[in-house]
């Protein structure tokens, strides 16, 4: 078992999303002949996304078995229920309601109609993570991130006191720099259970933060920076976003090619 970092640059972001999509749909099969459910941590943003909708579009979709797989989130935006902004409403858009799986494996944030306030949110969404690990918080089999450009993953923010919390559950934000201002999200040590995460980013914006959250920034500065997952963590960024990462990083066999798909590499993420 290893924790080591690894960046995987693809050509461009379609290149990206089909990629990651296809990576995962592999990953779900073989983790599921093993176990008898997969809890995943899905991510909004225009990648994260993107990614959903390629898994969607994919042939393999259909050979996962759905029924045992499910869906959480890293965080989400302080809005209505079905409102464009949530995470969960895109990610239902672009993947959920074009595949079979149970109602009561999609673990949504609760929303800000739905007549609780936004600390008593997190604590709620909390129990039901509880809950779902009888106890202890679920084995999280992939946890998706994005990054944004001031190196922000869920709704961790720089110089905020988001990435300073140091127990793992769910937190209330109330002065996101992002709007809205209020969200929920799962904090760092939480997100760093999962066994591997997944960050995903496109664009020459992303470069700095992913740069210097690999050359070692100060967590409270840099939140990419303090992702590590308890056995893979893996950067899919196109070109654009690679231009600052640490070249001892990205060696030739970091970079994704179509030969990787079924290789004992891939299989081993």
């Amino acid at each position: 078992m290893t924790t080591e970092r690894r960046v995987l640059v693809h050509s461009n972001r379609e290149a990206l999303a089909g990629s990651v999509a296809a990576r995962f749909l592999t990953k779900m099969i073989d983790l599921l002949e093993d176990q008898s459910e997969a809890h995943v941590v899905l991510t909004g943003g225009s990648v994260g996304i993107e990614v959903l909708a390629a898994i969607s579009a994919h042939p393999g979709r259909d050979q996962i078995d759905w029924s045992r797989v499910h869906l959480w989130w890293g965080d989400e935006r302080w809005v209505p229920a079905g409102h464009a902004d949530r995470n969960e409403q895109q990610a239902r858009e672009a993947l959920i309601d074009h595949i079979d799986i149970p109602a009561s494996n999609v673990h949504a944030f609760p929303a800000s109609d739905q007549g609780v306030d936004l600390e008593s949110a997190a604590v709620q969404y909390q129990n039901e993570l509880l809950a779902a690990g009888n106890g202890s918080y679920p084995s999280f089999a992939i946890t998706f991130l994005g990054v944004g450009p001031d190196g922000h993953i869920a709704s961790l923010f720089p110089e905020s006191e988001g990435p300073r919390v140091t127990h793992s559950g769910v937190i209330a934000v109330h002065d996101s720099p992002k709007p809205p201002p209020q969200r929920l999200t799962l904090t760092l040590p939480l997100i760093n259970t999962s066994e591997r995460i997944w960050l995903v980013l496109a664009g020459a914006d992303k470069a700095a933060a992913l740069g210097l959250a690999l050359a070692g920034a100060a967590v409270a500065d840099v939140p990419v920076g303090g992702v590590l997952g308890t056995k893979r963590t893996v950067f899919f960024i196109d070109h654009e976003a690679s231009s600052e990462v640490p070249e001892t990083l990205i060696a030739p066999t970091s970079y994704w090619t179509g030969a990787m798909d079924h290789a004992e590499w891939m299989a081993a993420e």
